[in-house]
């Protein structure tokens, strides 16, 4: 009997979940696939900015991933990515850890291709006080971590009214901060409609951010509009502004000036998990991502591959890597699955092409933006308002797609029937 190759794919993000889902479903003979995740369940990446915020039911839109596994044949295994040993084609996990976060138990799996799409983080550049006073939203964990702490912000200011305001700051106006600003501002007013008025008017809401613009990657239309939303909220919107540290009581600019905040988040900059560093010698770049060919085959090891957040794919041509976006880590997925089959017979990987499909931003339901790629009729052209909430829902709607299959209608529909029957916002 033939000895079934072994794919592991680390990561259940939005390119490893996608890429074994379709790998799965393609049913191809003498492949074993194994998922990694620390978590047991995943949320597409764009949407936790609104578990930050309390306004998404988790329960609804999660994938529980040893279920999913179990669905479509897939071996799940729960484990953090500790060591690679390339020569021994074998990866170290931590799979259970204390309090601390240190290891209680370890385990190893052996394969013949790896996978590597363990996403990204926020950078925090080295500013003194941002790992010990900021809350980061880069994981489930976090982004309820955070929804803790604002809900217990939100208690004391009910409890007290001679509390101050509840003073936020966000640094970094990427789409994740931009998104938390406007979200916090809904989560507030949702709130206020379960008979706990005027919490919204007492919310300070601060976006810092170093670049002369929000949403520097995006076109400067969808910047501006979404700024004059902000600023109509009641966001004060920061542009230019570095950041010199932060303490316990704020955020300190260059230049001296201080932004007092009860609650801090950081939102700025991407860069890979610390553990890329200490792969077994895989090449990464300045922000710790994996180098790769166009083909996502790693520079140092023809086994290994990676693709989404922590890879570096610099198309040629060009200097700088794909940005660490959905579009990209899902259209990755969607090129590895279609070339995989043959090239574990030995057929090489043709070079990945980015299409540029445009660009998303949603400020809750107060507005909505979007940049249109270069294909289609109207390609480049700016859409916003109903239009531009449909493109991003339907976005979304494609994600579920892919992991649900022929399941997503009742996805649907139980999520519609769940929406009448809990709270819009979250208040337990």
């Amino acid at each position: 009997m033939t000895t079934p190759h072994r794919l592991v794919i680390l990561g259940a993000g939005a390119a490893g979940l996608d890429l074994a889902t379709r790998l799965a479903r393609s049913r191809v003979p003498g492949l074993s696939i194994t998922l990694v995740d620390r978590a047991g369940s995943s949320i597409w990446k764009p949407r936790l900015h609104q578990v930050a915020a309390g306004t998404l039911d988790t329960a609804q839109d999660e994938v529980v991933l040893l279920a999913h596994a179990a669905r479509h044949g897939i071996a799940y295994r729960p484990g953090i990515l500790r060591g690679l040993d390339r020569a021994a084609r074998r990866v170290t996990l931590g799979t259970v850890q204390d309090r601390e976060g240190r290891d209680e138990l370890t385990a190893v799996v052996e394969y013949d291709s790896l996978v590597l799409a363990i996403g990204s983080r926020a950078d925090d550049f080295g500013i003194p006080g941002v790992r010990e006073h900021c809350a980061f939203i880069d994981d489930r964990e976090q982004a309820e971590a955070f929804n803790g702490e604002l809900r217990r912000a939100v208690i004391r200011c009910l409890d007290d009214p001679a509390q101050p305001d509840l003073s936020i700051a966000i640094v970094g106006a990427g789409a994740t901060g931009t998104e938390l600003a406007a979200e916090l501002h809904q989560a507030l007013e949702l709130a206020g409609g379960y008979g706990l008025p005027g919490l919204r008017r007492r919310l300070r809401v601060t976006l810092i951010e170093a670049m002369p613009r929000i949403l520097a990657a995006l076109p400067e239309k969808v910047s501006d509009a979404a700024t004059a939303v902000l600023r109509h909220l009641g966001v004060e919107v920061l542009t230019g502004a570095a950041v010199e540290s932060v303490d316990a009581e704020g955020v300190v600019l260059k230049g001296g000036r201080r932004i007092t905040a009860g609650i801090r988040v950081w939102a700025a900059g991407i860069r890979a998990p610390e553990v890329t560093r200490a792969l077994d010698g895989l090449e990464t770049d300045r922000a710790g991502r994996i180098r790769v060919h166009e083909s996502m085959v790693t520079l140092t090891d023809p086994a290994v591959l990676a693709l989404g957040d922590c890879a570096a794919l610099v198309p040629a041509g060009q200097e700088r890597p794909l940005p660490a976006t959905a579009q990209v880590a899902h259209q990755q997925a969607r090129h590895l699955a279609r070339h995989l089959p043959a090239w574990l017979r030995g057929t090489p990987i043709p070079p990945f092409r980015y299409v540029q499909r445009g660009a998303l931003v949603s400020l809750g339901d107060y507005d909505a933006f979007a940049s249109l790629g270069r294909l289609g009729v109207l390609r480049g052209a700016f859409i916003e308002g109903w239009l531009a909430r449909l493109s991003y829902a339907l976005l979304y709607r494609q994600f579920q797609l892919v992991v649900h299959g022929a399941r997503v209608p009742l996805v649907w529909a139980a999520g519609a029937l769940r929406r009448l029957a809990r709270p819009s916002v979250r208040l337990e």
